[in-house]
């Protein structure tokens, strides 16, 4: 797998472990999954950071305060929710911006006396150490690295729900889906009604 975040899209279709060293090729995305990184790889992680600082894509004191999951593990099982075996740690979700709206409602954060969600972008896979350390959903943008090697369209925004947040989530989801489709009724009427005015 070229990526760590190349992972994601095979586990859309089937339940399967990948250890920790078949994400090795991808320095940024093993050093955020929380791998442990051989002396080549730190390396390599060296490297790219600094070419993504020449380049203007990061700023120089951000590579060190990328965030990652802590603590390490030997590798992560991935697959469909619904084929899971065990309660998922962390649960990924590819948003509509629309979706992305009742995701936002539903998870509490649009809520204006409440705190915002927490949103990433470079790298992507920084949304998963935030949602596991904070505990709360969070949404990234995604980053050049994700669209490439998943090939996700470029509509589409990543959600990290952490696993014991998964059912109120839902629940919110519920009640968000059915207030938005009365404010859309009450909007859709007011268009109407100056329509014809």
């Amino acid at each position: 797998m070229p990526s760590a975040c190349g992972f994601w899209r095979l586990a859309e279709q089937s339940v399967f472990y990948a250890p920790a060293e078949a994400h090795n090729n991808c320095p940024i995305g093993a050093m955020v999954m929380g791998f442990p990184l051989t002396d080549a790889l730190q390396a390599q992680l060296g490297e790219l950071v600094t070419s993504m600082c020449d380049c203007s894509y990061l700023s120089p004191e951000e590579g060190d305060k990328i965030p990652g999951v802590r603590p390490s593990a030997a590798g992560i099982l991935y697959g469909p929710l619904t084929d899971l075996a065990v309660d998922p740690q962390l649960v990924l979700i590819w948003l509509t911006p629309r979706q992305a709206m009742l995701y936002d409602e539903a998870a509490g954060t649009a809520n204006w006396a409440a705190g915002a969600i927490l949103s990433t972008g470079r790298p992507a896979c920084a949304a998963l150490p935030s949602a596991l350390s904070s505990g709360a959903p969070t949404i990234s943008w995604g980053c050049m690295g994700m669209r490439t090697f998943t090939e996700i369209p470029d509509d589409r925004l990543l959600a990290a729900v952490p696993g014991h947040s998964l059912e109120s989530l839902v629940e919110n989801l519920e009640r968000s889906v059915a207030s938005s489709d009365i404010m859309r009724a009450y909007y859709e009427g007011k268009k109407a009604a100056l329509a014809t005015a």
